[in-house]
């Protein structure tokens, strides 16, 4: 289209924006759900934790130990995204409940860093002891921290929650500062938290089923081994160190992080030799038998206590030997009783680089568990729209509630993360998670977002949908059609082989940027067969690696608008092969195959501002749910949510009115007008 329309287009939906925003002339209400440290007395909301005892009684160690700041990160030992309730230390101590951000105390200031995803989360959460630095950068915590020491005061931190490469980000940041950066291995915060601190996990590891694994450990264990002497370097051991690699290697699983199936643990794998450094009491007689059964010599699975993985290595480098480790999840702690001629670093170890590309059959496990996930989906989204407008939903039942028809679907385990389930304003904060002070009821007048998934032993899921039961606005609308068409963008997208995904995600934000929208997170994450929700090192970000035939990301664009509402469109796709007229360089192009099996909410959608292709595309995927989800609701006997489904997995195509058909309509008006002229 020309810049006539495209500037009309822009202009309406600014002069839809702003009637948005002026809500008919009221004044738009102060949220006084977060905290105001302007006025006398601040205003703290019942969501923030008093924390003036705690950072008094912190402030009391650090004396102690005679520094004059203390970087707290929101880690544990394995630097995963999950932790132990235990291990949230940064969170004991602010209240900031975040999944990302790290916290700073001097003797006089104290801060959260953290990026936009939750800034608003933090201002409900903390009281007025802690400052927020709208920012995650390691050299901007240094430079905040350096405002207030003198020159040869210390900075403290503990090793073991810095992963290498954080220690040296602030190692360096601090070089020539006349500043000291000291580890500190006993933490001040437990310390602090004393005999309030929860205990140890102490649930019992167990194997997974065997129809449920795609290669037995001893397998993994050879392919890894093989890997080990193909490298250049040629080490004679890995470290693995992330909670998803030995729960990967040996196909175990536990409980002792909240939606994780995962168990604290360390494995050292040599040429010759198998570690497995865990809780020793909690490793069961069936599963000792499992490790140790059938594996003579070097197959054979040592267990080890947790706590001995330090002092086993530092024995064990003493040799002549060589260790491979992952940097991204290797501790500062572990990393540092290691000589240097004798490691093997990459940003990823080779075991968190095989399981990012899954076997044929972990492929059709991870499928196979999305159809019943989303049946439960569908069965919520049905519920919802018979229930709201009897006013008796609110965020928190309607999260119970579709945690519960999850529950009701074979092979379940449970969540996979706690459910996003946010109406109106609430949605305009992307990780917003109900509690009872922010818990709001359904309502037909505004927007609903859930972003929620499953466990099961086939596979993990993750969706997000959201819904209006009402009458929406054309700015809500036009919002959303944006956001399903950088989904659709980018699902859609043929690629060349090895492109790292950072390289394309911008696609999925286009429809958005040509007026003016965005969001502030990533577009993409990747997923696994029960294990994290979010599966590094795959997905759509800057540190994630090249996209390669096999492996699963999340497909998530969306849009929120602070105080009214949010728009997410999440769809977990799998990497496949492309059919392309060419083959440059004589290797297959790549694309993605959506497996999420939930339509999209048409009252949202306005096919005007959609292309033909992008209709289409909506058109085959309502296909294949029909074909593959109808089957299995009937088979389930949900037969009103059957006949949901086919109503809304009618082909966008019936009846729409596009852009592109505007544009074709104005040419035969003007080819016609113009024979009209000849003719006459």
């Amino acid at each position: 289209m020309g810049g006539d329309v495209t500037g009309f287009v822009w202009t309406l939906t600014l002069i839809l924006f702003i009637q948005y925003e002026i809500a008919e002339g009221v004044p738009r209400p102060r949220d006084t759900t977060i905290r105001n440290c302007s006025t006398s007395p601040p205003h703290v909301p019942p969501t923030a934790k008093n924390s003036t005892e705690d950072l008094n009684n912190l402030r009391q160690q650090m004396r102690i130990n005679n520094i004059s700041a203390y970087i707290i990160p929101a880690t544990d030992p394995h630097l995963g995204e999950y932790t132990a309730i235990r291990e949230k230390r940064r969170q004991w101590l602010t209240g900031f409940m975040g999944s990302s951000g790290s916290a700073a105390v001097t003797l006089t200031r104290a801060a959260v860093f953290t990026d936009s995803r939750y800034w608003t989360q933090a201002e409900r959460e903390m009281d007025c002891n802690w400052e927020l630095q709208k920012t995650l950068s390691a050299s901007e915590i240094v430079s905040w921290i350096l405002q207030e020491l003198k020159d040869g005061e210390e900075i403290g931190f503990d090793p073991f929650l810095f992963s290498i490469d954080e220690w040296r980000s602030f190692d360096s940041l601090l070089q020539d500062s006349g500043k000291i950066l000291r580890s500190i291995p006993n933490n001040l915060v437990d310390v602090v938290w004393g005999s309030q601190r929860p205990a140890l996990p102490d649930n019992e590891v167990y194997s997974i089923p065997a129809e449920f694994v795609g290669s037995t450990w001893q397998e993994k264990v050879t392919d890894i081994r093989k890997q080990m002497e193909q490298h250049s370097q040629k080490p004679s051991a890995v470290l693995l160190s992330s909670l998803e690699e030995s729960a990967w290697l040996f196909n175990l699983r536990g409980q002792d992080v909240s939606y994780n199936p995962f168990f604290y643990s360390y494995s050292l794998l040599s040429s010759d030799s198998i570690s497995l450094f865990v809780n020793v009491s909690r490793i069961t007689s069936s599963v000792r038998t499992y490790l140790t059964t059938n594996c003579p010599g070097s197959t054979c699975v040592q267990i080890l206590d947790y706590e001995k993985v330090r002092e086993t290595l530092a024995e064990y480098v003493k040799g002549d030997v060589k260790v491979w480790i992952g940097s991204r999840y290797t501790n500062y702690g572990v990393y540092e009783v290691i000589p240097k001629n004798k490691l093997v670093s990459d940003d990823y170890s080779p075991v968190m680089m095989t399981k990012a590309v899954k076997t044929e059959k972990e492929q059709e496990l991870l499928k196979q568990c999305h159809i019943r996930d989303a049946v439960a989906v569908v069965e919520y989204l049905l519920w919802l729209e018979k229930t709201v407008p009897n006013g008796v939903v609110t965020e928190i039942s309607g999260a119970n509630y579709v945690d519960g028809l999850r529950a009701k679907q074979a092979h379940f385990k449970g969540p996979s993360f706690g459910t996003i389930s946010a109406g109106g304003l609430n949605a305009a904060l992307p990780h917003y998670r109900p509690n009872n002070q922010t818990d709001r009821e359904l309502t037909e007048k505004e927007m609903y977002l859930v972003d929620s998934g499953g466990q099961y032993y086939d596979g993990t899921t993750d969706i997000t949908r959201t819904v209006h039961w009402g009458t929406p606005t054309d700015f809500e609308k036009e919002a959303y059609t944006r956001v399903l068409m950088g989904n659709i963008e980018l699902s859609k997208l043929v690629f060349p082989p090895r492109t790292p995904g950072r390289t394309i995600e911008a696609i999925a934000r286009q429809a958005l940027w040509e007026v003016g929208l965005n969001y502030g997170h990533g577009t993409g994450h990747g997923i696994g067969n029960f294990f994290s929700v979010h599966e590094w090192p795959v997905g759509l970000q800057t540190n994630n690696i090249a996209l390669t035939k096999g492996m699963f990301t999340s497909i998530e664009p969306g849009y929120y608008h602070d105080g009214y509402f949010g728009i997410r469109i999440e769809d977990i796709a799998v990497v496949v092969e492309a059919e392309t007229k060419n083959t440059f360089g004589g290797e297959k192009y790549l694309t993605f195959e959506t497996i999420t099996l939930v339509p999209y909410d048409r009252k949202l959608i306005d096919t005007s501002l959609m292309t033909q292709a992008q209709i289409k595309h909506v058109d085959k995927h309502y296909e294949k749910i029909r074909k593959i989800l109808g089957p299995e609701l009937q088979k389930q006997e949900l037969h009103e949510e059957y006949k949901w489904l086919e109503k809304n997995t009618q082909p966008l195509s019936h009846g729409t009115f596009t852009v592109a058909s505007l544009g074709l309509l104005t040419m035969t008006f003007i080819s016609n007008l113009c024979l009209q002229q000849t003719m006459v």
